[in-house]
């Protein structure tokens, strides 16, 4: 009986590579739960943590990627990146999931800082009829319009080709 009470409590964080994110977050006045958690490698190299808030948890990423609802993705930066790093890696994800056009990736790209530091966050809301924003470090960067974009941001990292299987499965708690 215990067992079944402390199974049905909900989880309050969740916690990867000694990275702990919380169980939900608000996107435009909308809470949502995590979805899941991944770990970005690159070359053996820990990069950041990937928290994946989903207004309908979903195990499959061509529906987290594509539904019109609030979403979040937060990368917790456990490595230190600069922005021609980070434009690099944009680039190569809009290449696997096409939609986006080159004045939002422009735009996307000139919200970046120099560089991204170990603790920081890069956080990617997503609010229907609003778009997608960007904040890094805690300060609002910007928004970008339209669903397209949207779609082909959050296909980055959940689509058919992300950075690393790693980081999709655990978005996806697969």
């Amino acid at each position: 009986m215990l067992l079944s009470l402390l199974l049905a409590l909900p989880a309050h964080a969740a916690t990867l590579a000694g990275v702990t994110l919380p169980d939900t977050a608000t996107v435009n006045g909308t809470s949502i739960p995590l979805n899941g958690l991944g770990l970005r490698e690159k070359f053996f190299i820990d990069i950041y943590v990937g928290g994946l808030y989903l207004a309908q948890p979903t195990h499959d990423g061509t529906v987290a990627a594509t539904t019109d609802e609030a979403k979040r993705i937060v990368m917790h930066f456990v490595y230190k990146v600069t922005k021609e790093q980070m434009a690099d890696s944009f680039n190569e994800g809009f290449a696997n999931s096409p939609g986006a056009t080159a004045s939002e990736i422009a735009t996307l790209e000139g919200m970046l800082p120099d560089s991204i530091n170990v603790g920081q966050e890069v956080i990617i809301d997503y609010a229907p009829g609003v778009g997608t924003s960007v904040s890094i470090g805690g300060t609002k960067k910007g928004t970008i319009p339209g669903v397209t974009f949207m779609k082909s941001l959050f296909g980055i990292y959940v689509g058919a080709k992300p950075p690393t299987e790693d980081l999709k499965t655990g978005m996806l708690a697969k």
